[in-house]
């Protein structure tokens, strides 16, 4: 039995991989390695599967309402995850809302108590949407959680997201901020997945957005199709690694959808509720971003705001190298002190 805790033209799988990620040429997305952990031999273990699922309202099940609560993708998935012999212990730790720090300082040492077989860790939206958002301390914030989790023996599941502005459709002045910081997300957990060998998932591609039937009315969480294409997908890339012995979850839902009057009010009021919390936080910093592009683009000088971008990424993954990684690094480099300055990706 499966049990709960916590606070709480794309329409298959998506591209995903395994023991790693690596950019598959000319698209810009991770594309899968060959190497796959041989299936386990030996009688069986008896004992239960523990699946411990960590992150923000994407995996506490947001657009997938069932009675008594909410499901999603982690608790669909964990229903695959053992045969009749072997049964599941699934505890979801997600709560809506979270960023890093909440997973790192509350989820993970709760989770790892839990002494999982597999856990989930998605988070970083939240992050983007703050105006206290720090690449490289988030960066930080996911390899102390990742550590922590793999250091246990836990198999990790990672996922990249579409930006949210993207899914908002907001227009480019706004959204190419918010595009940025999640692509600067992406790159750093598909940079930790490879080096923590993570079952990765990748929903950053445009196929994710254009699909509309995959998300909820309100454009910022999944629906049951949505959910259940993502735990369809990591069904399918632990079964390789002999990690799930059910079936595979159903891509079809099992509700019908809202009717399109539906659909508007549940945008309409979801929409202004999350403008609503962000218009004290984000949004003043959000138009001052919007401005800045304005203001590039006039002068012809936008490229200046994606080379910021990726000089703050090429920083946040410097901090979080492996140790030997950085005294390589510290050997090859000069002496003296440093003169690179603190890179902000934005302007």
């Amino acid at each position: 039995m499966a049990s709960r805790q916590g606070g709480a033209g794309s329409t298959g799988v998506p591209e995903e991989t395994g023991s790693g990620v690596q950019k598959e040429a000319g698209s810009g997305v991770p594309a899968p390695r060959g190497a796959r952990e041989p299936r386990p031999t030996g009688p069986p273990d008896p004992s239960p599967v523990r699946f411990a699922a960590l992150g923000d309202s994407f995996t506490e099940g947001v657009g997938d309402p069932v009675p008594g609560g909410l499901r999603g993708w982690a608790a669909l998935l964990a229903e695959g995850v053992a045969d009749g012999r072997r049964g599941v212990d699934f505890r979801n730790f997600a709560v809506s809302g979270a960023q890093s720090g909440d997973v790192r300082d509350r989820q993970a040492p709760a989770a790892a108590a839990f002494r999982p077989h597999l856990a989930s860790v998605v988070v970083g939206v939240n992050d983007t949407l703050r105006r206290t958002f720090d690449l490289p301390l988030l960066a930080r914030r996911l390899d102390e959680v990742y550590a922590l989790l793999a250091g246990g023996g836990a198999v990790l599941l990672t996922v990249c997201l579409p930006d949210p502005g993207a899914m908002l459709g907001l227009p480019a002045p706004l959204g190419r901020p918010l595009a940025r910081r999640q692509a600067a997300v992406n790159a750093v957990v598909h940079a930790l997945s490879e080096r923590y060998d993570a079952v990765h998932l990748h929903m950053g591609d445009r196929a994710w957005v254009e699909d509309r039937s995959l998300w909820s009315p309100d454009r910022l969480h999944p629906a049951e199709r949505g959910h259940r294409t993502v735990a369809a997908g990591f069904h399918r890339l632990l079964a390789a690694r002999g990690r799930a012995l059910g079936p595979a979850p159903g891509l079809d839902p099992r509700r019908p959808l809202p009717g399109r009057l539906d659909s508007w009010l549940r945008l309409v009021t979801a929409g202004t509720g999350w403008l609503a919390r962000r218009s004290t936080d984000l949004l003043p910093q959000l138009l001052c971003l919007a401005g800045a592009e304005l203001r590039h683009a006039a002068c012809g000088t936008g490229a200046l705001l994606d080379r910021r971008a990726e000089e703050a990424l090429r920083g946040a993954l410097a901090a979080v190298q492996p140790a030997d990684a950085r005294t390589a690094g510290a050997r090859a480099a000069p002496s003296g002190p440093s003169t690179a300055p603190r890179v902000s990706m934005e302007g």
